[in-house]
């Protein structure tokens, strides 16, 4: 089977990526909401910490999926 052209490829990654990032901004707003809003109001300090530590770990974490994801993809199509 051929490989998909880039454009597919990226295609597909940011449908992916719209679809986590989704999920991921309702999991924050539903389980974090209350608690950012505590810190916000409380320790600024820490909730720009904790606010960064979030964002890089989102980055990671859709980071590992996709490419994940991505390689489930491929190894499929190889077979």
């Amino acid at each position: 089977m051929e490989p998909l052209p880039s454009w597919k490829t990226f295609l597909i990654e940011l449908l992916l990526y719209a679809v986590l990032l989704v999920v991921y901004f309702a999991f924050v707003l539903h389980y974090l909401g209350g608690w950012f809003k505590e810190l916000f109001d409380h320790d600024r300090k820490l909730f720009a910490v904790m606010a960064l530590v979030i964002m890089i770990a989102q980055t990671v974490g859709l980071e590992i999926v996709s490419s994940f994801l991505i390689w489930l993809m491929r190894r499929k199509r190889k077979n």
